[in-house]
């Protein structure tokens, strides 16, 4: 235990973004907080920022705050956000809706860019509401719903998606890092191999934005969502983001036809004539009260450097690992995340029996994992708000839980 305390120590010492942990608004009753990847920390700047947009801005400026400057806002914080996380080029990125509707207009306008062909593909792994929507998508438009069922215990893998694919794929719809295990998909390799079959592939950057650099332009990648409440700090319920790549959003018709996507919106006309460029993916009135703390947190993102980032949470990923290792391994609980740095994202899965009945006692100590059904909890390591020492504490903890209860 005490060599675990010094590890703990000499890591948090060693950190260059410790200081930046002092951004973010502390919990009084939280003495773990291992659920960053559900939903992120606030920052300090973002209290100030809410509080002086209420009387200063839209107090202040009322109706005219939208010629001013919120009419501009999806598509100049989707530049910002794109430069910043995604390693993409401007007017590639709209931030707006939630990610369940963009993944519907990006699946609906996927398939119908490519009309010759009838098969949609998913994976069975993938986070429910992606599952739910290529079913819905599938079923209105007639189409084949093909699934890749991963090995046990692995996400989806290269040779899967070489085995699915063919000239009757419209879209293939994957998440980068798998929501339970935290594996991260060959998102390169993937996106070629798509490519070569004449498909679209559509990602669900969720788990990976924020936390490692993507770069979508570099690969080539065609279409892709993400929320911004997780490793982007951007409060409960903020809006999602889109990006379409630049050749192909003249060949998309989004299905959701809103007055905010229109050419002229305060024309009022009688039909729908598309945005140039990624306005026409907008549909209804921005959340720009929404937009407020992601902006904060991009600027911290920014200072801190996607790569720095990233070392941090391998770091801190592979500390959990070896604390879960010396600590819960011999209490029969099991890593089901990759041991290999290079395939794991920003949070670790392990499983037991009895998670299900010690979390709500955790969340009652102060300790805030979250449980992943059928025997998994989750441990998401926000690199920025998250300590070494934060980590220990609560992996501590579980343990003593588990050892009172008698699974030593």
């Amino acid at each position: 235990m005490s060599t675990l305390d010094e590890r703990a120590g000499e890591l948090d010492r060693a950190d260059p973004l410790a200081a930046l942990r002092a951004e973010f608004i502390p919990s009084d009753d939280v003495i773990a907080y291992l659920d960053g990847n559900s939903l992120g920390r606030p920052l300090h700047a973002s209290r100030k920022r809410l509080a002086e947009f209420v009387t200063d801005v839209w107090g202040a400026r009322l109706i005219r705050g939208w010629d001013e400057r919120w009419m501009a806002a999806p598509t100049e914080l989707g530049d910002r956000l794109a430069r910043v996380v995604l390693g993409a080029g401007r007017g590639q990125t709209l931030v707006g809706d939630s990610t369940s509707v963009l993944l519907y207009k990006l699946l609906r306008a996927g398939v119908a860019a490519r009309p010759d062909r009838d098969v949609l593909v998913m994976d069975s792994g993938n986070f429910p509401t992606d599952r739910f929507l290529a079913q819905s998508v599938a079923q209105e438009r007639g189409l084949e719903l093909r699934v890749i069922e991963p090995a046990a215990g692995a996400g989806v893998s290269v040779a899967d998606v070489e085995a699915v694919l063919d000239e009757r794929v419209a879209v293939l719809l994957l998440s980068h890092v798998d929501y339970r295990s935290a594996e991260i998909a060959a998102l390169a390799q993937i996106t070629t191999l798509t490519h070569a079959a004449g498909a679209l592939v559509l990602w669900d950057l969720s788990h990976s934005v924020g936390v490692m650099p993507i770069g979508l332009d570099a690969v080539g990648v065609d279409l892709a969502v993400g929320c911004t409440y997780k490793y982007l700090n951007g409060g409960p319920g903020s809006p999602a983001f889109l990006y379409v790549a630049a050749a192909l959003q003249d060949q998309l018709t989004q299905p959701v036809t809103g007055w905010m996507g229109t050419a002229e919106p305060f024309a009022m006309g009688p039909s729908y004539v598309p945005a140039e460029g990624m306005r026409r993916f907008a549909s209804g009135t921005p959340p720009i009260v929404g937009m407020l703390a992601l902006r904060d947190m991009l600027a911290l993102i920014e200072r801190a450097g996607l790569d720095r980032i990233r070392a941090k949470s391998v770091a801190l990923t592979e500390f959990a690992i070896e604390a879960s290792d010396t600590l819960l391994a011999p209490l029969g609980v099991e890593l089901a995340s990759p041991r290999e740095a290079a395939v794991r994202g920003g949070h670790i899965m392990i499983e037991h029996d009895a998670f299900r009945g010690l979390t709500p006692i955790l969340w009652a100590r102060g300790v805030i994992p979250d449980f992943r059904e059928p025997r998994g909890l989750r441990l998401g390591l926000s690199p920025l708000s998250t300590s070494f020492a934060e980590v220990l504490t609560g992996i501590t903890v579980i343990a003593q839980l588990m050892a009172a209860r008698g699974y030593a």
